[in-house]
């Protein structure tokens, strides 16, 4: 599967950039340890190449198959699994969420106040499963610390830094239905725990754990065999370290590979967040996608399907930037829609970089990036272990190189 960059239209001498930017920049002066960057096109990676430290206090070199926490990339894998229970005619995308979940019969929209003495007002519609996978439920993440809604979440350990929930995802569930909602659902985007309630919805519709759907129609089927919510014993030496920028723009432990908690099955399975994984089995999952659904003889999803998370589907085919009440993303708003489960490029112009209309990509927030380009046939995956993701701007200086490299 691996081949020479002209081979699949691009330079070999331009893709080299990548390699000497990155440890010139970031792995040299030491302000990340270590990073993998893989490209694909056309079924073939043409570049592969691992640099620096996986674990800077042991000196363990990065490797190939070295496995990363990729937080939100576990988002597309989510809403994948979600869309092939839709394939199966279990649901439609503007069917209520509270057919599912009974306890969200009646949320209210935030009006004012603080907890638990919100002030409150109906919501204009009921939510939908097209909301929560657009991220356009009213949901929140408790880190945003932005409005009392938040801060809400927060007291509760949902979607918070440093302080985790402290049930299961199906409790996690029930304590928000107790929380009013940013926005009428379909009114604005917000980046949200919005994907964990979708992996809830994958067990209440197909009848399985979260865990074990994922293992036993995508991650088997798929031949992502290092991909889960837990690293086992026999694979820890493979296990990165996670680093933050402290103070000073020192590089900063954030979690031990030895004494991670990544290291045993969590209570809660994140949909959002929580999956390790590395560069091959994360190839195989955008294979796949790029693929129309289907990667080796193994189908997940169909290509209609596909084309449709791929498209825009905010309100009034308005871009992050019109839509979004809140300031954070894993992407660049301008020129940015938002489909089931991945951003989607409207305009490279707007976005201020190369690139192409349809492209769709998310990223996760210890700085993991990958996109898929269907127009050039491309796949980019881009893995490091530094929190938090808006450190520094891999993805549009990644694209700065890698596109002049297209050759035909």
């Amino acid at each position: 599967m691996t081949t020479r960059p002209e081979q699949v239209g691009l330079s070999s001498e331009r893709l080299a950039r990548i390699d000497s930017h990155l440890k010139g920049s970031y792995v040299d002066p030491g302000k990340i340890a270590g990073a993998l960057t893989l490209v694909c096109r056309r079924g073939r990676v043409a570049h592969l190449s691992p640099l620096g430290l996986m674990d800077r206090e042991r000196g363990t070199a990065m490797a190939e198959d070295t496995i990363f926490r990729i937080y939100s990339m576990t988002k597309p894998i989510t809403s994948v699994a979600l869309m092939m229970l839709y394939e199966h005619g279990q649901f439609q995308l503007d069917d209520p969420v509270h057919r599912w979940i009974p306890e969200w019969r009646n949320l209210q929209v935030f009006a004012g106040g603080n907890a638990p003495a919100f002030l409150t007002e109906p919501c204009r519609r009921p939510m939908t499963v097209r909301d929560l996978l657009t991220h356009t439920s009213g949901l929140t993440y408790g880190f945003m610390e932005r409005t009392n809604v938040d801060r809400a979440y927060r007291k509760l350990g949902v979607g918070a830094l440093g302080k985790p929930f402290s049930g299961d995802l199906a409790e996690m569930v029930k304590a928000l239905a107790g929380l009013p909602l940013e926005f009428s659902p379909g009114t604005a985007w917000n980046y949200s725990v919005s994907t964990d309630v979708v992996g809830h919805l994958v067990e209440l519709i197909s009848g399985e754990r979260f865990d074990e759907y994922l293992r036993r129609h995508v991650f088997e089927p798929l031949g992502m065999l290092d991909t889960g919510f837990f690293v086992p014993e026999e694979k820890t030496g493979r296990f990165a370290a996670c680093y933050q920028r402290g103070p000073g723009k020192q590089l900063l432990l954030m979690d031990d590979p030895l004494k991670s908690h990544y290291l045993r099955p969590p209570q809660l399975l994140g949909g959002g967040g929580g999956l390790v994984s590395t560069a091959a089995d994360y190839l195989r999952f955008c294979r796949m996608l790029l693929g129309g659904g289907e990667l080796e003889g193994v189908r997940l999803l169909g290509r209609k399907t596909i084309e449709l998370m791929t498209r825009n589907h905010l309100p009034g085919g308005k871009d992050l930037s019109q839509a979004s009440v809140g300031m954070f993303s894993e992407i660049a708003m301008r020129g940015t829609g938002f489909g089931l489960g991945f951003s989607v490029n409207l305009d490279p112009v707007a976005a201020g970089g190369v690139g192409s209309a349809g492209e769709y990509a998310w990223g996760g927030a210890a700085s993991t990036i990958f996109w898929i380009d269907p127009a050039e046939e491309l796949i980019v995956i881009f893995l490091t272990q530094i929190f938090p993701s808006r450190t520094f701007n891999f993805r549009g200086q990644l694209k700065s190189i890698i596109y002049p490299a297209l050759i035909d």
